[in-house]
């Protein structure tokens, strides 16, 4: 990918949902909300602070994090859908 993040910014891939239910309901794709998982495609060096002393993030590339309904924004990058969020919309990292 030829885009890397300025400050605190993180790119991140959403990770598609299962299409069924636990029952086996198939759930169509207009029913379907937008998932509030995925991987870290690739990170900013961080934020600093107000002496200029650079914080760097707690995510990195390839960790799978929860992040907001309607946190970042959506952009299309080398033909991948991908969402731009700051560090502080992420939820937190999955183990």
């Amino acid at each position: 990918m030829g885009f890397k993040p300025l400050h605190d910014r993180v790119v991140i891939r959403r990770i598609e949902s299962e299409e069924k239910t636990a029952g086996g309901i198939i759930i169509p794709d207009t029913a379907k909300e937008k998932p509030q998982e995925g991987e870290v495609v690739s990170v900013g060096p961080g934020s600093r602070d107000e002496t200029g002393k650079l914080i760097p993030l707690d995510v990195k590339a390839g960790d799978r994090v929860l992040f907001g309904k309607w946190s970042g924004t959506e952009v299309k990058i080398g033909g991948q859908d991908l969402l731009i969020a700051k560090e502080s919309d992420i939820f937190g990292v999955i183990a």
